[in-house]
């Protein structure tokens, strides 16, 4: 189902809120008749004129549905461009077989899109990720409405009605009691008012100051410099032991390098000590710029 079947005007709010309402509602409603033979042209012929008459009939209980989500703080225009989507999906799945009428079906297309827009929008940060969490944040929130801030009794009845634990009950309590707060001041703050300071004038990314990556950089340069030179002090033997034993992605143990070398892995272990004792050594002794 594209958005081809409807008119640019009625695909969801473009300019007055109250136009558009009074738009919807100025189409007609279908009788049983009429939407059995919209949905039979449309499921055996794939006559997109009839899924375009099916749609506009229904605009008008998608504004009525999105208004039940006006508490969120989001545009009512894009809840309704939203819950348009979702009756357009509904059109296109809709079975007549089952014996129901469309708006039946539809409404839960209606609602799911609804539920996606606001859960993507309702805060910069996800309060809600999985098919419960969903569940327990619109249920949650209602309850809130009603009840206010809640008692102990109330987390465990509201907890054991939605089958979650309580611990789960408190936390998204807490999600949707907290706000997004702006990182950066608006504009319109008084930069002299110590009330409040936005996160952007005490969070400070030193890690992305240039100096200190250029100072970074180098040290990490001039210290692998440095090992390399070590390294090279010593005999070939002790370089491969330190290596396989320290720098090498896969290490090896004290009995793979005894087998290697034919030697036992004690003797393995006093070549490590005394390789390690050598490079420290001609670490310390390196000057200290490159």
């Amino acid at each position: 189902m594209t958005n081809h079947l409807l008119p640019a005007d009625l695909i969801g709010p473009q300019g007055s809120i109250d136009a558009y309402i009074h738009m919807v509602n100025q189409v007609p409603t279908l009788s049983i008749e009429e939407e059995r033979g919209l949905t039979k042209q449309l499921s055996q012929e794939n006559n997109l004129d009839a899924a375009r008459q099916l749609v506009l009939s229904h605009l008008r209980y998608v504004v009525y549905v999105a208004r039940g989500y006006s508490g969120y703080g989001l545009p009512q225009a894009d809840l309704i461009q939203e819950g348009n989507i979702g009756l357009m999906k509904a059109v296109k799945r809709f079975d007549p077989s089952h014996g129901v009428r469309l708006i039946s079906f539809a409404v839960h297309w209606i609602r799911a899109e609804i539920h996606e827009f606001i859960l993507r929008n309702w805060r910069i940060v996800k309060v809600a990720t999985t098919k419960a969490q969903r569940k327990l944040f619109f249920n949650l929130r209602k309850t809130k409405k009603r009840l206010g801030w809640f008692t102990q009794e109330e987390v465990q009845a509201v907890a054991q009605d939605l089958g979650v634990s309580p611990e789960t009950v408190l936390e998204m309590e807490q999600r949707l009691s907290n706000q997004d707060a702006s990182f950066e001041a608006h504009a319109e703050q008084d930069e002299h008012k110590h009330e409040y300071q936005s996160p952007a004038s005490y969070l400070q990314d030193v890690a992305a100051d240039p100096a200190h990556k250029l100072e970074k950089s180098d040290w990490e340069e001039h210290t692998t410099s440095r090992l390399h030179r070590a390294l090279n002090s010593l005999d070939e033997r002790s370089r491969d032991i330190l290596g396989k034993r320290w720098l090498n992605n896969e290490k090896s143990t004290l009995q793979d390098l005894a087998d290697f070398y034919n030697i036992s892995a004690e003797r393995i272990r006093q070549l490590e000590k005394n390789a390690l004792k050598k490079l420290q050594k001609s670490l310390d002794t390196q000057p200290d710029i490159t």
